[in-house]
């Protein structure tokens, strides 16, 4: 519980450890959902669902001692597991958890006497992130289509049938050669298209040099990294399915 105690004092370091949590959260919630629906059983006590600093998460008990040193995540999420469909109860705790980030962000923010400017700093670098709710029902991939251009959308299209986005600059020497004004139109085009993509698992945003692969199911992108797959081993996968859809099943 060594997390729970650590102490950021600027605004970089609030924003930090808000990321931190917000990682692990995620996690949860997406490529770690079928270990994280497995803990939260309706019989045990009121459980809650905490983010740490590290990007590990996990489900306890709420903090003994009252008040606590730090604002507490909402309590009982297991309850009401079983009484909805699954994804409508991730989406509950994905709000929940939203709010648990803010909580804590703007309780270092006043307990370290941030002022206005830097509590409005430390939101506006906050609120460039897609929140979790947004990133578990796919929200942040929406708006993200609704922002593209047709051009933009029709070329993610013919992108996702390979199911994999190789590095930057080996998309750019597999381009035929063309007049250069030409080719820089194009190579802006790319940018601006994966720029505005985020990871299904960590939603962070497309950066060049990194491997990516889609689902095929839910047709959301991943950093290889993220879901544990590399493209020596993406070129063998026929179909794939990402932890999320892989570990849907019919629930009681």
């Amino acid at each position: 519980m060594d997390s729970r105690t650590y102490n950021p004092r600027t605004v970089e370091e609030v924003f930090r450890d808000f990321k931190g949590r917000r990682a692990a959260l995620i996690k949860a919630l997406t490529t770690d959902v079928e270990d994280f629906y497995n803990q939260c059983d309706p019989e045990k006590e009121n459980l809650c669902l905490y983010g740490f600093p590290s990007e590990q998460w996990e489900v306890n008990l709420p903090a003994e001692e009252v008040p606590p040193e730090l604002p507490e995540p909402v309590l009982g999420i297991n309850f009401a597991r079983d009484g909805m469909q699954e994804k409508d109860w991730l989406s509950l705790v994905a709000v929940h958890s939203d709010a648990w980030l803010l909580a804590i962000a703007f309780y270092f923010g006043a307990r370290f006497g941030f002022d206005k400017a830097d509590r409005k700093r430390l939101f506006n670098m906050i609120n460039e992130l897609p929140t979790i709710f947004e990133v578990v029902t796919g929200a942040a991939k929406k708006q993200v289509k609704e922002k593209s251009s047709v051009s933009n959308h029709s070329g993610s299209k013919s992108k996702s049938s390979s199911k994999q986005r190789a590095p930057e600059s080996q998309s750019r020497q597999s381009k035929p050669s063309q007049p250069k004004e030409e080719d820089e139109e194009l190579d802006e085009q790319d940018d601006d298209e994966h720029g505005e993509t985020l990871c299904g698992a960590c939603g962070e945003h497309y950066g060049t040099d990194e491997f990516w692969i889609c689902c095929d199911i839910c047709e959301k992108w991943f950093h290889g990294k993220c879901v544990k797959i590399t493209p020596a081993r993406a070129e063998h996968i026929k179909q794939y399915k990402c932890p999320s859809c892989s570990n849907k099943r019919a629930r009681p």
